[in-house]
């Protein structure tokens, strides 16, 4: 069932909120239990929108759903349910609210690392590498133009941010900050993730040009994937009939936002600026494209 409204931001008064992050707010449901909802906000050049995108948390929701389980034989997930019915009674008292936008999953010991792999230069790893001739620490061929893929792709982490712009850095810092062996483990499970998801993203018609994976340890000292995967927000997703190297490329994800927003008079500062009906409406469309070339079914 969709939404009948966009959903900016959620006020459940019985339930303890966490985090209110870019797109995400986080409940307390009990100490081993938080609930996840994604909103319609979105976010570019690290400002959020006034204007929400109607169904993109419903696409969050039900592509990292999808991946989740998908994924689940290389590292096991946070996930516990996204169906509304199956959550506790002071969560389905909010149903309607909540419905298709939220997921009930276990609390973990959380790693203060984006673990980025980067298939096809692009983003700030493109700039870096017009910088630097590096990216995170890998020194790449000369001569590679925007969008390139890359011979095998590279695990690039970033610090997290909850305000600001995440900070890309090498894999030896990330050891510094987190251990030798861990960033190891990290780096192995998301080079294996990015490629089982980009072959089979290929075979429906969308490169995964990059993503992003978070991860945590559960209370059994496990480590499991935490937050969302692979979907327009924390993946670039291109269409693969119409790639070609050297420039940008259309995409099914934010980027349409961020260039619209790039041909205004904006210092990129907050407050961000609302968006045209047509641009958000256009947005929302490609979110959902996205998820019905994955999945294979309408959302």
């Amino acid at each position: 069932m969709a939404s009948v409204a966009p959903v900016v931001e959620t006020t459940l008064a019985d339930l303890q909120l966490v985090r209110r992050g870019k797109v995400r707010d986080v409940y307390a449901v009990d100490e081993d239990r938080l609930l996840i909802v994604a909103t319609d906000r979105i976010s570019a050049f690290d400002s959020v929108s006034p204007t929400p995108i109607a169904r993109k948390g419903e696409v969050l929701t039900a592509l990292s759903c999808f991946w989740f389980e998908k994924l689940g034989h290389i590292v096991p997930n946070h996930l516990i349910t996204t169906n509304i019915d199956e959550m506790p009674a002071v969560v389905r008292a909010h149903a309607s609210e909540l419905r298709d936008r939220s997921m009930l999953v276990r609390r973990t010991e959380v790693f203060p690392v984006e673990c980025v792999v980067r298939g096809y230069l692009v983003g700030s790893g493109w700039n870096d590498y017009l910088e630097t001739g590096e990216v995170c620490g890998h020194h790449l061929p000369s001569g590679l133009g925007e969008s390139a893929e890359l011979a095998q792709p590279i695990f690039t982490p970033a610090t997290k941010a909850e305000t600001g712009h995440d900070e890309n850095i090498s894999e030896s810092r990330m050891a510094e900050l987190i251990a030798p062996e861990v960033t190891a483990r990290l780096r192995d499970i998301s080079l294996r993730l990015y490629h089982e998801a980009r072959e089979y993203a290929r075979g429906k018609g969308i490169i995964i040009a990059d993503t992003k994976f978070e991860f945590g340890r559960d209370g059994d000292g496990n480590i499991i994937l935490i937050d969302e995967a692979l979907t327009p927000d924390s993946s670039r997703f291109w269409p693969t009939a119409t790639y070609e190297p050297g420039k940008s490329q259309p995409s099914f994800d934010k980027q349409f936002v961020r260039d619209y927003l790039q041909k205004l008079n904006w210092n990129k500062l907050p407050p961000a600026p609302s968006l045209p009906g047509d641009v958000a409406r256009a947005t929302s469309e490609r979110y959902l494209e996205a998820y019905r070339l994955i999945v294979g079914t309408e959302l």
